[in-house]
């Protein structure tokens, strides 16, 4: 049994409480909350300076492409972003792959965070998330852009959905974006999802010429769309706003986690949870989503990939938007933490709440983390 507290303690459950005391059990199971240390025989406290908070959960990443860190360069938009690094993706031997995917899980594990929303269109990462050292809830992206393929598309990615299922981890088919989407493949995800989902995701808004290519049929998306024959029922004959072209085929009852929005505008908010990748968004485009627009209830962080980022640290995200928002540390923390794990559906996560086990970060300063319990 420990009896940990520092300057503040945030339960992210309810308000921040000055020198509370966090009781764990060995397995680092919440027993008890302490609002004053008196309570407590001194004894028995482990007294930290700064403040305690629950694990991390990073909302977003792709881990599978662990290995491609500095390979793009920086600003030069999405369009290049794609051609100088994720078709470079399998110019690597295997064993450099799985080295660079166990090296970033420990720096993810080293920066507090404990549970991930991960993007796959591989089992690359399988060897690894069987050792069982965070929570993960993995995306299989479902990209296809021509109707002829939507078949073999499903098959493939129900494929490695069932290695991951059978390996006891949690996989769900999700579409990769409204641009890369043909309806039909929409529908079909739709059709093949089971009792087992527990949520979905899709990256959204994540750069102008999305907005363009259903807005007005223009821009760069429009222009590499169609240079590489893509199918035309992406954005003929569909809803103006992009977010809302994937929800009109894509009809699923259940939580949806819509990822990225650096261009997305007050009127474009649903009733979803929304997930920012800052480091990444300037790393690509060099541009923020306005936080103002977002309920900070169900606003999560993701730090994308070392593809499009430099490290994994949820706590450099959250020195972004803290500075290019009016957030406070409780709803920082909660960005951090409680919204990610309800809209991944782990429910033992995110906060200090008696039976949960969500893992305990000492934060200092908005630039380091300490892992507690």
């Amino acid at each position: 049994m420990r009896f940990l507290t520092a300057d503040y303690l945030y339960p992210l459950y309810k308000a921040p409480i000055k020198e509370g005391v966090l009781q764990i059990s060995n397995k680092g199971e919440i027993i008890r909350i302490f609002e004053n240390r008196s309570d407590v025989s001194a004894e028995k406290l482990e007294i930290f300076k700064g403040v305690l908070c629950p694990g991390f959960v990073n909302a977003h990443c792709h881990l599978e492409l662990s290995h491609l860190l500095g390979i793009a360069e920086k600003g030069k938009g999405f369009i290049d972003f794609v051609s100088s690094s994720i078709h470079k993706r399998n110019d690597f031997t295997k064993e450099e792959i799985l080295e660079a995917i166990e090296k970033a899980e420990q720096e993810m594990i080293a920066n507090g965070i404990v549970a991930v929303g991960d993007i796959c269109n591989t089992v690359d990462t399988l060897l690894q998330k069987q050792k069982g050292n965070l929570h993960y809830y993995n995306f299989i992206e479902a990209v296809g852009v021509y109707e002829t393929e939507v078949e073999s598309t499903i098959s493939s990615n129900l494929a490695i959905r069932n290695q991951f299922r059978k390996c006891g981890l949690q996989a769900t088919v999700v579409p990769h974006a409204p641009y890369s989407c043909v309806p039909q493949l929409l529908d079909k995800i739709s059709v093949i999802s089971d009792k087992f989902d527990k949520t979905f995701t899709f990256h959204n808004q994540e750069i102008a010429a999305e907005n363009e290519l259903f807005t007005s049929q223009s821009g760069a998306m429009f222009d590499w769309l169609n240079k590489i024959g893509a199918t035309k029922t992406i954005w003929e004959n569909r809803n103006k706003n992009s977010t809302k072209a994937v929800l009109e085929h894509f009809k699923i009852n259940k939580p949806l986690l819509l990822v990225h929005n650096t261009f997305t505008k007050k009127k474009d908010v649903t009733d979803n949870y929304y997930c920012t990748c800052p480091k990444a968004n300037l790393y690509i485009e060099n541009t923020l989503p306005d936080y103002s627009i977002f309920d900070t209830e169900k606003l999560c962080v993701g730090t994308d990939s070392l593809a499009s980022n430099d490290s994994l640290s949820i706590l450099e995200e959250l020195l972004i938007i803290q500075e290019n928002s009016n957030f406070d540390m409780n709803t920082l923390l909660k960005i951090a933490s409680k919204n990610g794990a309800e809209a991944l559906g782990f429910s033992e996560l995110g906060t200090f709440e008696k039976g949960k086990i969500p893992g305990v970060n000492l934060i200092q300063a908005l630039e380091k983390v300490e892992v507690i319990a």
